[in-house]
C-alpha cells in the first residue's frame, strides 16, 4: 500500500498509520520487586495484607492487589495487631519503621533499593556535618520518607525561588540529594543555581536520579520527534509518568496521560498518522497493551517497537519471602 500522504482523508489513509513504542517503558526493577513482595506475602500469609500508602503509584496495580486481599492504609493505627504490613516502594521514615516494630507487625519493606541508597547517603552526609537540601515535590511519599531520615534537618527545594531564599553562609558544608523520579533535565536548573550560590556544594557520589526514570525519558526524546501525538500510560499521582508527558510536550508534541483505555478521546487521533506510546515505571505492560488495542480502533494499525536500552536490573526479595 502506498505510504505517501494522501490528500483525500478517508478511513483508508489511517490504515498506514503507526504506533511507535518507546523502549524501555513500564515497570522498573523497584516496582517489580514491590508488587512481588505484596503478591508473595498474600500467597504465604493469606489475606489481608496491609500496605502503607499505595504500593506504587498506579490505579490499575492498586485495584488488582486490592481485589486479591491487599488493604491500603495511611496510618499504622488502621492495622490490626499481629497483621502483616508492607511499606511501599517510596520508602518510609525511621519513625514509622520503629513505630511499626513497636506495634509488633510482621513487616516487609518494599522500599526501592535506589531510594534506600538515598536514605543511606543522607544519614552519612548528616553524620559528616553537612546541611542537606532535597530537590523534590512536597507531599510525595518518597520525599517524606527521605526527609524523615533526619526529621527537621533537611530543607526541601522545589523551585528556583527556594534556592534564592536560602541564607546559609557560602562556606558552610552543604550537600544535596534529589527525589529519584525527577529527571536530570528538571533538576539541572536548580542544581546549577545551587552550585552558583554555594560553589563548594557536594552532590551524591552517583546521581540520585534512578536509572529507570532516566532511561524512560531518554526513550521519549528518541520517540517524540518521530510522532504527532504521544500517549503516556500512567496514573495522575505518578511522578515519573507526569514527567514523561511534560517532556514530550516540551519537545513540541501533543501529549496525554491515561491509565485506562476509556480515557482515550477519539478526537485526539483525527488526522494523526503516527502515535507514540510510553508507560511510566509503575504502569504494567498489560495495561499498555489494552490501551494500544484501543488506539488501533481509532486508526493506526501497525505497531513498531523502537530500539532502546534493554534493562536487566533485578532486585532480590526480602528474607522470609523468597519462594521456596
Amino acid at each position: 500500500m502506498d505510504q505517501k500522504e494522501s490528500p483525500v482523508l478517508t478511513n483508508q489513509t489511517h490504515h498506514s498509520g503507526e504506533i511507535l513504542l518507546a523502549q524501555p517503558r513500564g515497570f522498573c526493577a523497584g516496582v517489580d520487586r514491590a508488587i512481588s513482595i505484596v503478591n508473595q506475602a498474600l500467597e504465604k500469609f493469606g489475606q489481608p495484607i496491609y500496605v502503607r500508602h499505595e504500593i506504587v503509584h498506579n490505579q490499575y496495580v492498586v485495584a488488582d492487589l486490592r481485589s486479591r486481599g491487599a488493604v491500603f492504609i495511611d496510618e499504622l493505627s488502621q492495622v490490626p495487631p499481629g497483621a502483616t504490613l508492607v511499606f511501599s516502594a517510596h520508602g518510609v521514615s525511621p519513625a514509622i519503621k520503629s513505630e511499626a516494630q513497636r506495634l509488633g507487625f510482621r513487616i516487609f519493606d518494599a522500599t526501592c533499593p535506589l531510594v534506600t541508597k538515598v536514605h543511606v547517603e543522607v544519614l552519612k552526609m548528616h553524620r559528616e556535618g553537612y546541611k542537606i537540601l532535597m530537590i523534590g515535590h512536597a507531599g510525595h511519599p518518597e520525599v517524606e520518607g527521605t526527609m524523615g531520615q533526619i526529621p527537621g534537618s533537611i530543607d526541601l527545594i522545589q523551585t528556583m525561588d527556594d534556592v534564592a531564599q536560602l541564607t546559609y553562609p557560602v562556606d558552610m558544608p552543604i550537600s544535596y540529594v534529589t527525589q529519584t523520579t525527577l529527571s536530570i533535565d528538571e533538576t539541572r536548573e536548580i542544581v546549577q543555581a545551587l552550585t552558583v550560590k554555594y560553589p563548594k556544594i557536594t552532590q551524591p557520589k552517583k546521581q540520585d536520579i534512578c536509572y529507570a526514570t532516566q532511561n524512560r525519558q531518554d526513550a521519549v526524546k528518541i520517540m517524540a520527534p518521530q510522532v504527532e501525538l504521544v500517549i503516556v500510560v500512567g496514573s495522575p499521582n505518578s511522578s515519573n509518568s507526569n514527567r514523561l508527558r511534560e517532556l514530550s510536550e516540551k519537545l513540541g508534541i501533543k501529549s496525554y496521560m491515561v491509565d485506562d483505555p476509556s480515557q482515550l478521546d477519539p478526537a485526539w487521533f483525527v488526522g494523526v498518522r503516527r502515535v507514540g506510546l510510553t508507560a511510566g515505571a509503575s504502569a504494567p505492560e498489560a495495561l499498555a497493551q489494552s490501551i494500544i488495542a484501543r488506539i488501533k480502533e481509532f486508526g493506526p494499525k501497525q505497531v513498531r517497537s523502537l530500539e532502546g536500552v534493554v534493562e536487566s536490573t533485578v532486585f532480590a526479595l526480602p528474607k522470609g519471602l523468597n519462594v521456596d
